[in-house]
């Protein structure tokens, strides 16, 4: 019974690790490869970097994004940070009554 009690502190120290590093990590490995998957022509997407474009074309490892008018780019596919909804405008309505 002690032999147990012994590897009582070494086997919570384990699930405390695995709560608090690994499936955080796992759940964020996921919704990578999801956003990885999601990305198409036509998109909206926002760089690691923070620059937003719209992607043009998709290859393998790159991906072409149109940054302005007349400037496009070629970025590897794991620089794109995520997908970005269309966003929704909603009318102002007037405050009066």
């Amino acid at each position: 019974m002690s032999n147990a009690v012994d590897y009582l502190p070494l086997v919570l120290l384990v699930l405390v690790f695995w709560f608090l590093i690994l499936r955080p990590m796992r759940k964020r490995q996921q919704q990578f490869a999801a956003t990885q998957k999601s990305i198409a022509a036509g998109s909206r997407v926002m760089l690691a970097s923070g620059i937003f474009g719209d992607v043009i074309s998709v290859e393998d490892e790159t991906v072409e994004l149109k940054i302005s008018p007349e400037t496009t780019v070629t970025v590897l596919r794991q620089a794109i940070a995520r997908v970005v909804e269309a966003e929704t405008v909603e009318p102002e309505t007037p405050e009066g009554d």
